[in-house]
Formats: structure tokens, sequence, C-alpha cells
């Protein structure tokens, strides 16, 4: 076969990849084009609001009382370099195609339009179901802070339960509500993040401050508990490394603080939804990579600290699962500090589902502006300049998802479709290096091919540690994702058809 039948294979088939000047002309045409007023310091703002959520109100506390004891805070560095490594990768992608759609558009540009789709498609997997069970957490919080004040709210309308009809009232209302603030702009988005992370760090400092005037030192002994055997899961249940290799994640000991990672580590997911807003950002080549890395280092600091005080305050043995924070400081017979980690919680969550909204608005524009998805999803409003239908549609079936649905088991699917996505553009990083070194990069990733090769390394681990019930619904989504890429995507594609012309 000719050289130039190759290259006619490689430009129409699944593979065949969009350029970086290609993806950046696309940006400025006018029924497609974002509004610039997006800051190194909003960008910043918005990972520290979808990274600090539920996770520093609950998971120290959870993975403290049954992987590592006071180690935790070892465990967020581990699961914080893993995410730096991510974040490395992201940021040269970031600051060479300053274009929405994240981990979609840097895989366009890289390893093609099929691994394109699968990567995009699992985005919206990610966000959207991060969406709705923030929400969900969110109404928890709210129920309890209600049924408190003596206001309990009607069982159906509190969502499923026990097999019973409910819709959560609470969890539908919020998501319809942050689905308006970004219908009406990225830069009101940006204000309302900016007050709220406020206030939701000042009251992290606060925990921080106040609690470790009650550390006990010996609450720290031993920092490093004796490894315990624990029992494995059978079926789906049971790991994929347990499935595939028989291998039992440990408990305790130096490998519970690795097990203890893998699962903090879902405490960080997010802070690559900064990289999503890259086309509305006035200088993208600097300021989307200082949001990364500025909000990810923010992040792990509070982390640790928070992890610090908590296990020197209360024995990591008698934590909370549910509540380590505030029963923590209950426990100390501190009743204030412990309503004003419950506020921070309520208040916190807030950003956290906006932003996963605004990164699932920006995927579904990014793949309509391709031909990929129908074109309703890349109109812009006239006056806002923003993806206003693709944000209401999703905000829509965000929030029926988040009424009636009870999303315990497919929240994991969060954690998958994350790591799958870090995979991608570890690998993209490589590929673009090699194929195109002529590309102006204002930031270059250290030690390329080697830092990549091991932030893929640790996400595959990372990934290993998820149930074969997790992993099956995973390939199910994306078997349906495949469906619509055939009969759709594929034959709708603006690429395909400017290459065939």
């Amino acid at each position: 076969m000719s050289s130039k039948a190759d290259a006619g294979r490689v430009r129409n088939g699944l593979f065949r990849t969009k350029s970086i000047e290609q993806s950046i002309k696309d940006t400025e045409e006018p029924e497609h084009k974002l509004n610039k007023s997006l800051s190194a310091l909003d960008l910043t703002v918005f990972g520290v609001g979808v990274v600090i959520g539920a996770g520093i109100f609950v998971t120290t506390g959870t993975v403290a009382k049954n992987y590592a004891g006071p180690a935790v805070a070892l465990a967020f560095v581990v699961a914080g370099i893993v995410c730096a490594l991510a974040a490395l990768c992201y940021a040269e992608f970031a600051s060479t195609v300053p274009v929405a759609g994240s981990a979609y558009t840097f895989a366009y540009a890289s390893l093609g339009e099929f691994v394109a789709w699968i990567i995009g498609w699992d985005l919206v997997l990610e966000l959207a179901l991060g969406a709705a069970t923030v929400s969900v957490g969110w109404a928890g919080y709210v129920q309890s802070l209600l049924d408190s004040w003596g206001i309990p709210l009607p069982t159906v309308l509190l969502g499923p339960s026990d097999g019973k009809f409910g819709f959560n009232i609470a969890a539908a209302l919020l998501i319809l509500v942050m689905t308006g603030v970004l219908v009406a702009g990225v830069k009101l988005s940006a204000h309302v993040t900016s007050l709220v992370v406020a206030v939701k760090v000042l009251v992290v400092l606060i925990i921080i401050a106040v609690g470790s005037f009650h550390i006990v030192g010996a609450n720290y002994s031993p920092f490093i508990p004796p490894k315990q055997d624990v029992e494995g899961g059978s079926g789906v249940t049971a790991t994929l490394l347990e499935a595939i290799f028989g291998y039992t994640p440990s408990a305790f000991g130096v490998m519970g603080i690795f097990t203890a990672a893998a699962i903090v580590f879902f405490a960080y997911i997010g802070f690559d939804v900064v990289a999503t807003a890259a086309e509305e950002t006035v200088d993208p080549a600097k300021d989307v990579p200082r949001g990364i890395i500025g909000s990810l280092a923010i992040c792990t600091a509070l982390y640790v600290a928070v992890s610090i005080v908590v296990t020197g305050m209360q024995k990591y043995s008698s934590l909370s699962a549910d509540a380590p924070l505030a029963d923590a400081f209950k426990a100390i017979d501190q009743p204030f500090w412990a309503g004003l980690i419950n506020f921070g919680a309520i208040i916190g969550l807030v950003t956290v589902v906006m932003i996963l909204l605004l990164g699932q608005g920006r995927v579904f524009f990014a793949m309509s502006r391709d031909g990929l998805l129908p074109k309703v999803f890349s109109e812009v409003h006239p006056k806002f300049r923003t993806p206003y239908r693709s944000t209401i549609i999703l905000g829509i079936a965000s929030a029926i998802l988040a009424g009636f649905v009870s999303l315990e088991e497919l929240s994991k699917l969060v954690n998958i479709g994350t790591l799958f996505a870090f995979v991608v553009v570890a690998l993209g990083v490589i590929i673009l290096r090699r194929t195109r070194p002529d590309l102006p990069r204002a930031f270059r990733a250290p030690w390329v091919p080697a830092l990549p090769i091991a932030s893929v390394a640790a996400s595959v681990w990372l990934m290993l540690n998820l149930s074969v019930e997790t992993w099956l619904r995973f390939l199910a989504w994306m078997v349906l994702g495949l469906v619509l890429y055939f009969v759709y995507g594929r034959t709708h594609s603006k690429l395909g058809r400017r290459n065939s012309a």
C-alpha cells in the first residue's frame, strides 16, 4: 500500500487527530466563542472550591480509623504526589492547547478522535455523577441542620430509601440554582465561588487553629499502627487486584498507608476541572498551569494539616466514620466548633457542585463543536457568552439523577473515570512531545517521559484497587458511548468531513 494511501487512512480513520492550530482556530468562530474573563486567581479558587469538599470533612476520619491511623497524613501526601504527577501533565497540555474540554481536547490533539470520544464520554460520566452525588451529600447536611432546628422534611422529599419512592428536593434544587448561576456567566460563577471558598477555607483554618490547642501527644502513638490482615471481598465486590492476582489490601502498617492513599485520593477529585476553563481564561498559557498546580498545593497542605489535628485530638480508633471532625470537637465538649464544621460542610459543597457542572458543560460544548454531538450543545448565549443550552440540559439531567437515584454505588464510577482521564493525558504528553516537538509550550512538564510514565503507573495501581463491580459498570457505560460514536459521532465529525473534502 502506498504511503499516500496510509496517510489518507490516518486522516479519515478512527485515530485521525485534530491539529492544535485548528483547535485554537475553532475557538474564534463567532457562534462558538466564549468570553475570556478568568485569571490565575480565579482558576486557583475554582480548584480549591471543587477539591475542598466532603473529603476533608469525612474521609479523614474513616481512613484513619480503618486503614492508616495517625499516618493518614502520609496517605494524603502520597495521594497528593499521584495527583501532582497528573497535574504537571495537565498543565503542559493546557498551556499548549488552551481550548475547552480538558482531557477530551488533549486526547483529540495527540491520540486521535476515537480515544478523544472515549475520554469525553468518560468525563461526562465523572462530572455528571459527581455533581449529583455531591448534591445528595449536601442535602444530607441540610437535612441534619433542619432536624436540629425542629424542621424535618417529609420522607418522600428525602430521596429513595429502602426501595421506597422519594425525590430528594434539596439536592435537585441545588443543582438547578447552580445551573442558573453558570448560565449567567462564568465570571459571576467565579465571584460566587470566591466568596464561598473564602468562607470554606476560613472554617478549615479555624478547625486547624482551635483543634491544635486540644492535641494530646499520646493519640499519635503508634503513628503507624501494626499491620492487620483484612478479609478480602468476593465476586464482584472484590477489587480487580484481588480478582486477578489474589492480592488483598492491607490495613495499617506501611502498606496500609498506600491502601489509605487509594481511598483518600478521591478527596482530590476535581482539580482537573480547572483545565476545562482554559478557553475562558485571559492568559491560559500561564494562568491555567498556575491555577492547577496552585490549587493542588493548597488543598494538599490543608488535608495534611487537618488529618494531623483530628488524629491528635482523638484516638484514631475512636474517630467517627460519618462526621469525624465535628464529632471530635463534640468529644472534647466543644459543640460550637462542631456546629461551625457542619456549617462549613454545607457551604463548601455548594461550590463543588457548581464547578463539576461547569466542567460537564464545557466538555459537551467542545464535543458538540467538533460535530461528535448534536449542534445544540455548542450554541452560545448571545449576551452571557456561555454554552447555555448544554448547561441547562445537563443541569436538568443531573438534577433528575440527584432527585430520584440512590448513587452510593454509582459514585464509585466517578473515581475510575478520573483515573482513566489521568492515564490518557499522561500518554498524550509523551506522544505530542514526539509528534509535535515544534509546538510552543509555555509550561513544560519536567522529566518526560519518566514523569508521565510514573503518572500512568500510579493511576493504574489505584484503578486496580477498585471493585470488579465498578469496572463492569464503567465498561457498560463505555459500550453505550461506542454505540453513540459509531451511530452519530463518526459520521458527523467535522474533522472527518474536512479531511474527506
